[in-house]
């Protein structure tokens, strides 16, 4: 019997998973999710070539009403198409490792109690994540299970960049700058590496452009600073999420409309950013397709705040190389790459029309002094590369 390697990404009312092969070449052997837990689950998933294995809906009320429900719904069908393959490891994707944690770590009770004890920095996902991890540990019983942060490619910020100009004390509470998307930039600059070794050794920009968007500063591939924060509510604006605000608006909003926590946090995360912009959608394809001035002004202002943090995180890096592109939008949008690019060559930056629009891998124009590429991410694999390297080690 061979190994394989399962990846689970929990959240609220769904979770995505993927099995890897468990050897050197990490192959993608299922992947797929189950969504509406609770409430009317439905369970999708595919093999490597496409083909479904599975694909089941409950009516409403039935089905899976939690986690491990879902999890063990999940885990009989991937028994069915895994063939000989034994699950021999367990990836979790963890939003949040706090202050210290800069790697991926093996799952003991201890870090279990550390990981619960930071659900008030991330109480929007830890308990998820969490609830992912208590059950597999039900349902395989002694296999190992390894958390990768999304906090920990960003621990190696300086002081400058991981701090409030608040009252020093809250600093060592651990109210400073995390930084997220920290597995999909690991992955990037791993990927940079391979394709661009002598650019990844400089000074890099990262645009993790997707429902969740954020932009990291790469230095020799290590990250310098990052447009996220304390949640990651920070910096670009996002599908639903606001993304930089003063919080000044945030104290008008308490004490002269009457908004309390819970309003401000549906505020901020459902009803912001592109979906609030453009009274329309947060889907970009379909900002793209609409042509209504509400939704050309909302991209409008998604590629202005890319283009303002583009600018800052130069600086920060006194200087640039590249630019890569990446994520759900930045993957996909040649429109998106095109208007960030528009105009930026005091920057340095030319882009290639025809590469950009039929997706290449490098887009910039040969004269450009700053390569920009469209490199896809993985995180899902980042996990599976990190739990192998734990389980060899």
């Amino acid at each position: 019997m061979t190994g394989a390697i399962l990846v689970v990404n929990a959240g609220s009312s769904s979770i995505k998973v993927e099995l890897f092969a468990a050897d050197d070449a990490l192959a993608s052997l299922m992947s797929g999710q189950i969504e509406a837990i609770g409430l009317a689950p439905r369970l999708s998933l595919r093999d490597a070539a496409g083909t479904t294995v599975a694909d089941q809906a409950w009516p409403q009320g039935e089905g899976p009403r939690d986690h491990r429900a879902a999890l063990a719904a999940i885990g009989a069908a991937l028994a069915r198409g895994a063939g000989d393959r034994r699950i021999v490891a367990i990836g979790h994707r963890v939003v949040h490792g706090g202050a210290t944690r800069a790697a991926p770590v093996v799952i003991d009770p201890v870090i279990r109690a550390e990981l619960a004890a930071l659900t008030p920095l991330a109480p929007l996902h830890q308990p998820h994540n969490l609830a992912g991890i208590d059950a597999m540990a039900e349902l395989h019983p002694g296999v190992m299970q390894v958390a990768c942060f999304d906090t920990a490619f960003h621990r190696g910020h300086p002081w400058v960049a991981d701090t409030f100009a608040l009252p020093r004390a809250f600093h060592a509470r651990g109210i400073r700058r995390y930084g997220f998307h920290g597995l999909s930039y690991a992955y990037v600059a791993m990927r940079l590496a391979e394709v661009a070794p002598e650019i990844a050794a400089g000074r890099v920009v990262v645009a993790h452009l997707g429902n969740g968007a954020s932009m990291c500063a790469l230095r020799g591939g290590r990250s310098i600073d990052s447009t996220m924060g304390f949640t990651a509510l920070d910096g670009l604006p996002m599908g639903t999420r606001s993304g930089q605000i003063d919080p000044g608006v945030l104290l008008h909003l308490m004490t002269a409309e009457g908004y309390d926590a819970a309003a401000l946090t549906r505020l901020l995360y459902h009803e912001s950013g592109l979906k609030g912009l453009s009274g329309l959608s947060s889907d970009m394809r379909a900002l793209e397709a609409a042509g209504t001035a509400a939704a050309q002004e909302a991209i409008a202002y998604f590629v202005y705040r890319i283009r303002r943090e583009l600018g800052a995180l130069a600086a920060v890096l006194g200087g640039l190389d590249a630019l890569v592109f990446t994520a759900g939008i930045g993957e996909n949008s040649p429109r998106i790459r095109a208007a960030v690019c528009d105009d930026m060559g005091w920057l340095g930056i030319a882009l290639d029309a025809t590469a950009n629009a039929h997706g290449a891998t490098v887009i910039s124009a040969p004269e450009s002094r700053v390569q920009v590429l469209r490199l896809a991410t993985d995180e899902e694999r980042m996990i599976a590369i990190e739990t192998l390297r734990l389980l060899r080690g």
